[in-house]
């Protein structure tokens, strides 16, 4: 049971606008560990892929199946590509921000805690 018919549209569309294709990938199908007992152990059901040109790669072998497994890794090829592309990480500037956010909410505390007990 692989992705729908939608969701791969949805990435052909994506890969065509970032200017990447299919000729550009290196392809490699790996065994996974993990969960999934001896169907993961015997078969080879892990995608590795690499972008040829940007030398970006990415394993993915969360799935049992080799073709979900093969769109996942795809999926986040293509955002790692374009974080490469854009030179913006937002995911990464989102856990800095809120780990700042937690920072300010702390030190408020603890300073209401010390303006209380003197």
């Amino acid at each position: 049971m692989g992705p729908s018919e939608d969701k791969l549209l949805d990435l052909e569309k994506r890969m065509k606008a970032l200017g990447i294709k299919k000729e550009d990938l290196e392809e490699k199908f790996i065994k996974s560990a993990g969960r999934g007992g001896q169907k993961v152990n015997k078969s080879s059901s892990a995608v590795f892929l690499k972008h040829k040109k940007t030398n970006i790669s990415v394993k993915c072998g969360k799935a049992r199946s080799q073709q979900l497994n093969r769109f996942l890794a795809l999926r986040n090829l293509m955002d790692k590509i374009e974080e490469f592309m854009t030179g913006k990480n937002e995911k990464s500037q989102k856990k800095i921000e809120k780990i700042k956010k937690q920072k300010q909410r702390r030190k408020r505390k603890t300073q209401k805690k010390l303006s209380i007990t003197e």
